[in-house]
């Protein structure tokens, strides 16, 4: 049985530096933008400084500028980009994962989830979509990129809703509310999170493998945390590139494993627990 982890009970690292809102705040205030001007379907969710009542949230110090000032973005009530996560669990697509410490959720959905990877002092790094299969796959090299990408996809989401209503249903259809939240969410699921879920079609080209560190006098093993068994190293890898840990022929069940990353998340050990 799993306990919810709340987010202010977390001992965060703070060797990180604060990421520069000014590296974001374009993508930011687009973000803004469409939710004023897409009200029926988007909400803007306030940072920190901006809300009155209490807020559980306590998001990484190195995201303190950010967090400040944006909140994240709820399409049709769902909060579908979450910067102020307030209960953090550990099962369905975190099993995997390592320390609470070692990684921030931007989304989750039912048995999937998109996280910002954190390297040990608390820096942010890339950005992983976690399907129902549990195999990572890379959405953003980093959190300004993912911003971008999301921004992308839910701008040509919304935009395209009255469209494919008026395609699919009667005009009737643009009134109601229940089908304009589904066609708004199958849009985004089409634009980003088939994609990095694992939701759509893929390209065997895309797997980057595990390979085992036994003997391994390579880059990847100097970076290499206590108890590493195997390394999937994506530095150097495109967008959609994807580890699949419950394929690797890795000696143990794989549920008993955990996996760490190095070098800006971009270096995916399998540590033995």
């Amino acid at each position: 049985m799993s306990t919810p982890v709340s987010p202010s009970s977390l001992s965060w690292p703070t060797g990180a530096p604060v990421l520069p809102i000014a590296q974001v705040r374009p993508v930011l205030e687009r973000l803004e933008s469409l939710a004023h001007t897409n009200p029926r379907d988007l909400t803007f969710i306030p940072g920190l400084a901006q809300e009155d009542g209490e807020i559980s949230a306590d998001p990484p110090p190195a995201l303190e500028q950010i967090a400040d000032e944006f909140g994240g973005i709820a399409v049709h009530g769902r909060r579908d980009l979450d910067l102020l996560i307030d209960e953090r669990g550990d099962i369905g697509p975190y099993t995997m994962l390592g320390d609470a410490t070692s990684y921030y959720p931007l989304y989750e959905g039912s048995d999937v989830a998109v996280v910002l990877t954190l390297d040990e002092d608390g820096t942010p790094g890339a950005v992983y979509g976690i399907g129902e299969d549990l195999a990572l796959r890379l959405a953003a090299l980093d959190l300004p990129s993912y911003l971008q990408r999301y921004a992308d996809a839910l701008e040509a989401a919304v935009t395209g809703i009255d469209a494919r209503l008026r395609e699919l249903y009667d005009e009737d259809a643009q009134e109601d509310e229940e089908l304009r939240a589904d066609v708004g969410e199958q849009l985004l699921d089409a634009q980003l999170y088939a994609a990095i879920l694992g939701m759509g079609e893929e390209d065997d080209t895309d797997v980057v493998p595990l390979r085992s560190l036994s003997g391994d006098p390579g880059s990847s093993a100097e970076h290499a945390p206590a108890g590493a068994v195997a390394v999937a190293d994506l530095r150097g890898a495109a967008p959609g590139a994807m580890v699949d840990v419950m394929d690797a022929d890795l000696p143990g069940d794989p549920l008993e494993q955990q996996l760490v990353w190095r070098d800006g998340g971009l270096l995916v050990y399998v540590v033995s627990e």
